[in-house]
């Protein structure tokens, strides 16, 4: 496989691969840095990717493997963690609302257990199918769709509990 065909094919899903380390590692910088072991990974086993029927779960199920494994690792302790802030608009104050909200939910995600995090972010935020989460977390539907609405059920109660208390 050379090097333009490769990049045709793994280039479109890059903004979901980074997404989902920066769902699972918080930090922005680590989210890039394991965005570019995943591709370096992909490129050195670039003639196995026609192996698979999607190189994109491939590739999905490759980067939250990586970012699992850098949160267990001796290093887990050394990274950086930074919360972004999410961008607000300038302009109207619905869009700044909204932003809030969303950076709301999002910060109330990353004190869901991993496998529920991972499950989210796939399902809610990617869109993905059950069943393309279910292969790419190496689980079945039932597990994955338990997950999730835990998951919902848990960010819902957070929710109702900050509104209810005026935090956030």
């Amino acid at each position: 496989m050379q090097q333009k065909e490769f990049l045709s094919i793994v280039l479109p899903f890059k903004d979901r691969l980074y997404r989902l380390a920066k769902r699972i590692l918080i930090s922005s910088e680590e989210a890039e840095d394991a965005v570019q072991e995943v591709y370096l990974k992909l490129w050195k086993g670039r003639l196995k990717i026609s192996n698979y029927k999607s190189a994109e779960a491939f590739a999905i199920t490759m980067t939250k493997n990586y970012c699992l494994d850098r949160l267990k690792s001796k290093q887990a302790s050394n990274l950086k963690i930074v919360h972004s802030n999410y961008q607000n608009s300038d302009n109207l104050e619905k869009q700044i609302e909204a932003n809030d909200g969303v950076a709301i939910v999002f910060k109330l995600m990353e004190s869901l257990p991993e496998q529920q995090k991972i499950v989210l972010q796939l399902r809610d935020v990617e869109e993905f199918e059950f069943a393309e989460i279910a292969k790419m977390l190496d689980s079945n539907e039932t597990a994955i769709r338990v997950a999730l609405s835990r998951a919902r059920k848990t960010i819902r109660e957070k929710l109702i509990q900050q509104h209810k208390y005026g935090i956030g």
